[in-house]
Order: structure tokens, then C-alpha cells, then sequence
């Protein structure tokens, strides 16, 4: 059975050091908070570097991702610290964060990279 998962402070918080944060893709690091392996669900906290994107991806499932501290944008809307988007299975879009940001991130599948 898996361990249940507890953070605080994430909210407001500044200095994101503390947390073992491991290579993810370009520019993003990823701490994660589980794993159910087999292209199922999801959840980790993201950590862009200024300037990091992520290629125009489809969603195979419900994405949640809550920004933690700068923003991000999908092209079209910028989303700021204390935005959450929910994205829907079949919808698309790339990301860029050109400040950097930290988000959590709930997939209930992995993306595909389009």
C-alpha cells in the first residue's frame, strides 16, 4: 500500500532548495509525489528554470496543475501564481514559463508529444 503524502507551506513559499528534485525534461526538474507506474496517474511538483517550455502535448487524461509561484502560459493565457487550470483528456497545448515557476502537477495519464 502506498504511503500517504503530506506537505505544507506550499503556498507563498520562496526558497524551493529543501526538496530533491530530479531531471525531468529541459529545463524542468521534478520532485514526485507518486507514481502509480503503467501510464496511470500522476502527481509531482514542477520546477521550470526561466525560459523552460514543454513542446505541444495532448492530454490522455484529466490534467490538474496548481502554480505555486510564478507563471506559466499555454500560448493563450497567462497563468499566475494561485492559478489553477484543469485541462480535459483530448485538449492540447505547449508551455512555456519565461519568469520560471514551481506547480503541482496531477495527471491522470502521462501526455502524448505531438
Amino acid at each position: 500500500m502506498p504511503e500517504a503524502v503530506s506537505l505544507d507551506g506550499l503556498i507563498g513559499r520562496t526558497n524551493w532548495d529543501d526538496m530533491q528534485w530530479d531531471a525531468f525534461r529541459p529545463g524542468i526538474r521534478v520532485h514526485w509525489l507518486y507514481r502509480t507506474g503503467a501510464g496511470g496517474a500522476e502527481a509531482a511538483l514542477l520546477r521550470y528554470d526561466p525560459g523552460a517550455t514543454v513542446p505541444l502535448h495532448e492530454h490522455l487524461g484529466w490534467e490538474h496543475i496548481l502554480v505555486l509561484r510564478g507563471s506559466q502560459s499555454d500560448g493563450t493565457t497567462r497563468y499566475k501564481e494561485g492559478a489553477l487550470l484543469i485541462s480535459p483528456p483530448g485538449s492540447r497545448h505547449a508551455i512555456a514559463s519565461p519568469e520560471g515557476c514551481v506547480v503541482l502537477a496531477i495527471w491522470q495519464h502521462p501526455v502524448r508529444i505531438v
